[in-house]
């Protein structure tokens, strides 16, 4: 049986649930809610369990905050005996347009400070991430805002097309491994 870590960054709490830096765990939870799988609180984390094909897939979504992804990440990689590759990093990406899609084995941090614990921690900069575009439509100055601000309308309205190509994604990372992966979905 091969498992597989499939982690969604974000930032526990009501207020940012719809925030843009919080994409990682909106598609975990759309993900959750299409297969009917339920999360549970447990160390460092929200876990669910995701079977398809011979596969485990394990949903975590850290509640150690964005900046301190790494330590929830380097547990459960440890606990369930994952090896580094079976990890995917799901985050926002300021850098792309809104919806598009980039999957990497490897690459800097991008100033991304859930990425930057990540690697802190992992003590390497390869391993596989899952990049959603935000976009960059903010002006100079607020980008925290930005990053920490709800979804506009047209956003909402095409975000859930772009989160049915993400469940896509993460499947077919466990079935047909990252280079098809990237090869199917970057860019789409």
């Amino acid at each position: 049986m091969k498992k597989f870590l499939i982690v969604g960054l974000g930032n526990i709490g009501d207020k940012y649930e719809n925030t843009r830096h919080n994409i990682g765990f909106k598609i975990l939870d759309f993900f959750a809610d299409k297969e009917a799988l339920t999360f549970e609180t447990q160390k460092l984390g929200d876990i669910c369990t995701y079977k398809l094909k011979g596969r485990t897939f394990i949903f975590l979504k850290p509640n150690t905050y964005m900046n301190l992804s790494g330590k929830a990440i380097l547990y459960w990689l440890t606990k369930e005996k994952i090896p580094l590759e079976n990890l995917l990093v799901i985050t926002d990406d300021l850098n792309l347009p809104f919806g598009s899609i980039r999957v990497k084995t490897k690459g800097s941090d991008g100033g991304h400070n859930g990425l930057k614990d990540t690697q802190d921690k992992l003590n390497t900069t390869k391993y596989n991430r899952f990049r959603f575009g935000i976009s960059d439509t903010f002006s100079k100055g607020s980008q925290v805002d930005y990053v920490l601000g709800e979804w506009t309308p047209e956003e909402s309205n095409q975000l859930k097309e772009r989160l049915e190509k993400s469940v896509e994604l993460i499947k077919s990372f466990g079935l047909a491994g990252i280079n098809n992966t990237m090869n199917s979905f970057n860019g789409k």
